[in-house]
């Protein structure tokens, strides 16, 4: 919720990401970053991604790029992009908060995170801390009207 805090005050929407390693222990974290870098494609769970992927090369990780083990953990439903940069990624287990009716690619719309036409596909668990996360995204919309 901290990183989605974040992305609020430099005027982005509040949506945030951690990303855990196969131990449970924070690999990396990020927030919406397309207001603050100018970036479309900045979006929390593609920031955390790019910033896991990162910190196990700095671990010399055998085939850093994969993160099959890892657990992605982020406020609202990824949309399209995000659940295809979460295959590409092979990122094992997807947590999330609030549906997002408008856009979400994990249960919402499509599923592409599960499609079985897919290289891979992505455990998902939903609904965790949902109302929080709805609220935060509920209160910086109604600000902004």
């Amino acid at each position: 919720m901290d990183q989605a805090r974040a992305a609020a005050d430099w005027g982005d929407v509040p949506i945030g990401a951690v990303l855990l390693d196969p131990n449970g222990r924070v690999l990396a974290a990020g927030a919406n970053e397309r207001e603050l870098t100018g970036d479309p494609t900045a979006h929390a769970e593609v920031v955390t991604i790019r910033r896991g992927v990162e910190a196990l090369q700095a671990r010399d990780e055998d085939d850093g790029w994969h993160l099959d083990d890892c657990t992605l953990v982020v406020t609202l439903e990824p949309c399209t992009m995000c659940a295809g940069a979460i295959v590409a990624a092979r990122i094992g287990t997807l947590v999330f908060g609030a549906f997002d009716p408008k856009a979400g690619a994990v249960s919402s719309l499509w599923d592409v995170v599960r499609d079985p036409r897919l290289n891979h596909r992505v455990r998902v668990v939903s609904q965790v801390c949902d109302q929080e996360c709805a609220g935060l995204l509920t209160e910086f919309f109604m600000t902004r009207r």
